[in-house]
């Protein structure tokens, strides 16, 4: 009868997570939801060798990424800290002591040894509430180096794609400054036949000069893009000298955001703040049952002799059951069950705010390659009406029938709209780098998992 007693404590007293319902009402779907399916490793979308290279290195070597995945291992160490607590503690003693009656010179040895071991019986589930909390914190982990693998893969991306856009942006300075130089020694010419006026060849050398001035601009990033690479690679700057030369990918057909609820179970962000939540739903299992009866076991079983010989010869145990329960601690554990109780609570509205925000990325993602592409395509009719125009009044001021401000406001206007279409497409690299960020696929980093 007292079995059945015992097994209907533990099945009625063994900690239960709460049911946990959010504070959001039920989301419709995307406003876009046609597209092609994403693939696991996102970045080979956009076909290049190098940039699959590079995430690959950085997914191995990158510090910070390493430093998470200690993170992952020292809470693992963490779980099978508390599991400990779910076997018996066993210690083992021996010593020696010296008898010495009044008014003898010495006395003889007393030798003992022999082991103690002690055991809590977790009746009400207040260990394993402390380990399910542990686990789950440490799944939590997990989820938080994923998403930082996320971060780094999409850093590197970018960082690559910043990289490619500043080389082709040298490129077209360098065009630039040679028409430019071409265009001063042509004025100067037609100024020497007296045709054109001094103060237009001031505007051609400004406008050469302020060209040049972009030429050592790009230089400087295109030095600080390469240096955050290799700390992206977990290399020192000043040991990665050489990038291959690539050109910007094309951009890849448009993924399929899927259905909202999907992106909640697939985004390790998302994940990671549920999994907390439900670390402190059993925390605050652990603190309510701490206010409950603790039944404790000691055992000691230990050899005593006068001499070493025969030490193993007499031996002795004792059993010993305690039972431990709170009675008055001002207070202190039902403090403690309404702290955990309202940190609870303040996970459940993080999670909430963490799904709004991924929620609130895809859109932003979706919203933007939208319009990006929509002004690329606005940028390239300018560019060519600016090329046309450009060209026109060329032949107009050799032909005398307008003056060179009108050339040069055109040409000025040309090679800005010339460098504003590749910092463009740059963007929208950017964009849908931010998008396959935001719908998180199936990406994960290989992880050993023994919880």
């Amino acid at each position: 009868m007292l079995g059945v007693f015992v097994i209907y404590l533990l099945n009625s007293c063994t900690p239960k997570l709460s049911p946990v319902d959010l504070p959001l009402e039920k989301p419709a779907e995307f406003s876009i939801t046609k597209g092609e399916v994403m693939p696991d490793n996102w970045w080979e979308e956009f076909d290049d060798p190098a940039l699959d290279s590079l995430i690959s290195l950085g997914l191995e070597e990158n510090l910070l990424l390493s430093g998470n995945r200690e993170a992952y291992f020292a809470a693992l160490a963490t779980v099978q800290r508390e599991k400990s607590f779910l076997f018996p503690q066993l210690n083992g003693f021996a010593g020696a002591s010296s008898r010495n009656p009044a008014n003898q010179v010495s006395g003889d040895p007393d030798f003992n040894a022999g082991l103690t071991a002690a055991y809590e019986l977790d009746l009400w589930g207040r260990v394993r509430a402390g380990i399910q909390a542990e686990k789950y914190t440490a799944s939590a982990i997990l989820q938080d180096y994923q998403s930082a693998a996320m971060s780094i893969s999409a850093e590197i991306a970018n960082t690559w794609f910043q990289l490619l856009t500043t080389r082709k942006q040298l490129e077209l300075v360098d065009q630039q400054i040679k028409t430019n130089e071409e265009i001063v020694r042509l004025i100067r010419a037609r100024f020497a036949g007296g045709q054109i006026r001094a103060v237009d060849i001031l505007r051609q050398e400004q406008l050469l000069e302020s060209t040049r001035n972009l030429k050592v601009t790009y230089e400087t990033n295109l030095g600080i893009y390469k240096n955050q690479m290799a700390v992206l690679l977990g290399r020192p700057p000043q040991n990665v000298n050489l990038f291959p030369e690539e050109i910007l990918p094309e951009l890849p057909p448009l993924p399929a955001p899927g259905l909202p609820l999907e992106l909640i179970r697939r985004r390790p962000d998302v994940q990671r703040d549920y999994l907390l939540l439900l670390a402190a739903d059993r925390d605050m299992a652990y603190a309510m049952r701490s206010k409950l009866p603790v039944i404790s076991l000691e055992a000691t079983g230990q050899f005593r002799a006068g001499n070493f010989d025969n030490l193993f010869q007499n031996w002795a145990y004792t059993l010993a059951g305690n039972l431990l329960t709170p009675l008055f601690y001002g207070g202190r554990l039902s403090a403690e069950v309404k702290r955990t109780e309202a940190v609870k609570n303040q996970r459940l509205y993080e999670y909430g705010e963490t799904i709004l925000i991924a929620f609130q990325e895809v859109e932003n993602a979706l919203l933007q390659e939208q319009k990006q592409q929509e002004r690329l395509e606005i940028m390239a009719k300018q560019l060519d009406l600016a090329q046309k125009t450009s060209k026109q009044l060329r032949i107009e001021f050799l032909n005398g029938m307008s003056n060179y401000l009108d050339v040069l406001l055109a040409l000025d206007e040309q090679q800005q709209l010339e460098r504003e279409l590749l910092f463009a497409r740059l963007e929208q690299l950017e964009i849908r780098v931010a998008l396959y960020r935001s719908l998180a696929g199936g990406f994960k980093v290989p992880m050993e998992n023994s919880l």
